[in-house]
């Protein structure tokens, strides 16, 4: 079968980027794979230098670009992550590099791309927006386009987290990886087949952009929208992507908002490991596919970790509220003096601590003398959020949950 890429390539690229780029760990999750019932081996590229596997597939493309080429400088578009990627080895060997960003690329990347010295062009509301425009720019200037994954070179480089996933754990059942434009299944699907032909490579996409899914003809176009895996959120993906996809990749499965977001927090809690909503995918798809998997050994792909920190504020409190941990209480007390230093003391001896509280007389219905607390409790889940709520009505409060 002729592909546009091969496992010789795929050596080729690992012998270029040897020492430019991190070989990342790869570790059993141990309570991970007790939640979901699978043996989760996880391969960190959230610990790549700029927070992602993007550096591979940078570096193998702008090391085989000729000296008149690279005085001309690059271009690249990207959400963020094949930014950072281009920018820092073009630093690194010398180039120029131009990175056009959609104007609601996260300020994290976008400060993160320019601190590594690329020049910086916001164009465009999405990827392919502003891949257009990079792509207008390298033509006027005779820079060259830096493609984000529908390239050889680059699907190369991403193919050997592949040999390296393997390499550390090579008894996979499975290995599932997030799919964008493509670029990083292609790249492990070719690695894979090659060295372990019965291990199934398992995509994963957000449901609002199944772009892939969409090009084989398996899914209605992408509905789009904002997603909190932005580095996966891709309408069209690739030609040769999607000719590897077709060839070697075994399944594709879509995961919503609400699991991409659980698997953030629970990377975070469990693993101790920072990683972006695309980096989570992998494991968003076990938690909402767990018969998929269950008893297998898999490999999850955690692609990327640079999420914006107010973004990661509120997925770690959301999940803080949806476990019971952060309860929020309404509790309407007579409006005098000491009450609330009483329902205070009902939460403290309930083992409850308030985080914050508001009190309010105004709000239309509530009978006179009356006084309203929005009281925000820490607790230990949901057992206990009800349990503090019982203490407070055999004291004589009404208190709700919200």
């Amino acid at each position: 079968m002729d592909l546009p890429v091969s496992f010789a390539d795929i050596e080729r690229a690992a012998t270029t980027i040897d020492g430019a780029v991190a070989r990342t760990p790869t570790a059993l999750a141990c309570t991970l794979s007790d939640l979901t019932g699978a043996r989760l081996w996880f391969k960190f590229e959230n610990l790549q230098f700029t927070g992602s596997f993007k550096e591979r597939g940078a570096r193998n493309f702008l090391a085989a670009m000729p000296a008149d080429a690279r005085a001309r400088g690059v271009v690249a578009a990207s959400a963020g992550n094949h930014a950072q990627g281009v920018a820092h080895h073009a630093r690194l060997l010398g180039i120029t590099a131009t990175i056009v960003m959609p104007e609601d690329a996260p300020f994290a990347k976008v400060a993160n791309t320019e601190h590594l010295g690329a020049h910086i062009v916001l164009h465009g509301a999405g990827f392919d927006e502003c891949a257009a425009h990079a792509r207008e720019l390298a033509e006027r200037t005779g820079a060259t386009f830096v493609p984000a994954f529908d390239d050889p070179l680059v699907i190369a480089g991403q193919g050997t987290v592949g040999i390296e996933l393997l390499a550390a754990a090579p008894s996979l059942d499975a290995i599932v990886v997030p799919v964008g434009g493509g670029g990083l299944v292609a790249g492990i699907a070719v690695a894979v087949k090659e060295l372990t032909p019965d291990t199934q490579v398992i995509g994963v996409q957000s449901d609002a952009y199944p772009g892939m899914l969409h090009a084989l003809g398996r899914a209605p176009a992408p509905a789009g929208g904002p997603t909190i895996a932005d580095g996966i959120a891709v309408a069209e993906p690739g030609l040769l992507t999607r000719e590897v996809v077709a060839a070697l990749v075994d399944d594709l499965v879509v995961v919503s908002d609400a699991r991409i977001e659980e698997a953030v927090a629970l990377c975070i809690e469990i693993e101790k490991t920072v990683v972006e909503g695309a980096g989570a995918a992998a494991l968003a798809a076990v938690l909402q596919h767990p018969e998929r998997f269950r008893g297998l050994d898999v490999g999850i792909i955690a692609s990327g970790g640079n999420i914006d920190a107010r973004l990661l504020a509120s997925v770690l409190l959301r999940a803080l509220a949806r476990s019971g941990r952060i309860a929020r209480l309404t509790v309407d007390v007579p409006d005098r003096a000491g009450v609330l230093a009483a329902v205070s003391r009902i939460v403290a001896e309930a083992g409850g601590s308030i985080v914050d509280v508001e009190h309010r007389r105004d709000i239309p219905g509530l009978a006179l003398k009356t006084a309203r607390l929005e009281l925000s409790v820490e607790t230990r889940d949901r057992a206990h959020a009800g349990a503090i709520v019982s203490a407070l009505g055999s004291a004589g409060f009404r208190a709700d949950l919200d």
